[in-house]
């Protein structure tokens, strides 16, 4: 789905990504992680096409993504923070998002399992942190796009809601999506990535999965190896 060779991104003199080579698979759920400045958010934006590298290539499906914005058509994005404008409804807001992008949506779906039908004429500005998540949510999903980037999806969560989620993105899955999923709840990380890519100082240190990084880092404990690829990394 997606593929990413020697990916190069300075900043002025800061170099974000440092030869990047990334390769997904046709379907299923890659958690990238890492600490902060560590490329996470560069890299997302540049597959995006929201930022471009100095040097590497990008292609989803086998197409080179510069100077061919159409592929965008095919990914559904969550941002972390999602910047809405206020003075809109929730309805309005999700009836604009669906005549931009002029597909099939299934808003109706989702807006019933988040429960947002008391919130669906309120203005975006006069909901709460997790309300707002809930919404970015429905608009993300909405579409049924091949390529789904969520960053940090958990954010605001309520206990029942984070349920529902980890149940939508699995289902996504089946239906043979690919899934990038950044994210610092850990336990949300283990209990649903099928691999895991760990970014540090702008390159990929670890690419495999849960069990396999454990085996790596001589840990029985998720949040424990992790702990050790930074602890090793900043003796």
């Amino acid at each position: 789905m997606v593929n990413i060779q020697n990916l190069h991104k300075k900043f002025g003199s800061l170099q974000v990504l440092n030869g990047l080579n990334l390769e997904t698979p046709e379907n299923g759920i890659i958690a990238v992680l890492g600490p902060n400045g560590s490329g996470k958010t560069t890299l997302i934006k540049s597959i995006l096409g929201m930022v471009v590298p100095q040097k590497g290539e990008i292609k989803i499906n086998g197409k080179k993504i510069i100077k061919h914005w159409d592929y965008r058509k095919d990914i559904d994005y969550l941002p972390q923070i999602a910047n809405f404008p206020g003075n809109l409804s929730v309805t309005e807001l999700i009836k604009m998002i669906k005549d931009l992008r002029c597909k099939p949506a299934r808003d109706k779906e989702l807006i019933s399992l988040f429960k947002l039908e008391p919130f669906l004429d309120k203005k975006l500005n006069n909901l709460s942190g997790g309300s707002k998540q809930k919404v970015n949510l429905v608009l993300c999903f909405m579409f049924n796009s091949p390529l789904i980037i969520l960053d940090e999806p958990t954010t605001g969560l309520d206990p029942v809601s984070l349920i529902r989620l980890r149940k939508l993105i699995q289902n996504e899955k089946e239906k043979g999506k690919t899934i990038l999923i950044t994210s610092h709840i850990m336990s949300f990380v283990e209990e649903i990535s099928d691999r895991i890519v760990f970014l540090l100082e702008g390159k990929i240190y670890f690419n495999g999965t849960v069990a396999e990084l454990k085996k790596a880092t001589n840990q029985q404990d998720f949040e424990h190896a992790i702990a050790n690829i930074l602890s090793e990394n900043h003796a």
